[in-house]
Order: structure tokens, then sequence, then C-alpha cells
């Protein structure tokens, strides 16, 4: 899950994504995002309509370690 709520940025297994650096130009968000990663969820590919942008997944990787403590 992504959601524009800073707010809830503050947890460890939770990553910032600011709009400001090359990161967030290439994300395609409109906003800076926070990605959650302890809020998982499945989708089937034909259910993705279309590519905005891209993430580096270094701190993503990290974040989703915690959450699944590995």
């Amino acid at each position: 899950m992504i959601t524009s709520n800073l707010s809830r940025a503050n947890h460890p297994c939770r990553v910032r994504i600011t709009q400001s650096e090359p990161e967030g130009q290439q994300s395609g968000l409109l906003t800076d995002p926070v990605v959650m990663t302890d809020n998982l969820a499945t989708i089937a590919e034909i259910a993705i309509d279309r590519i905005i942008g891209t993430l580096s997944m270094t701190n993503v990787n990290m974040a989703l370690r915690r959450t699944l403590s590995l």
C-alpha cells in the first residue's frame, strides 16, 4: 500500500519517498508518498491498468525484511 498521509511514515516498516529527490520524481506520484510494507496485498497482474513510475527497491526491501522478520 502507498499513502500520501505522511503522518504514517514514522514506522520501521514504512518508507517515505520525497518528490524533491530523483527517486520521488521517478515514482510518477504527485505527492510525497509513504510505502507501507506492513500493509501487504496481492493483486492479479491483469488488474494493473498501467505503470506510472518506478521505485528503488533498496529501502523498500529493508522495510519488507522488518515486516516479514527476515
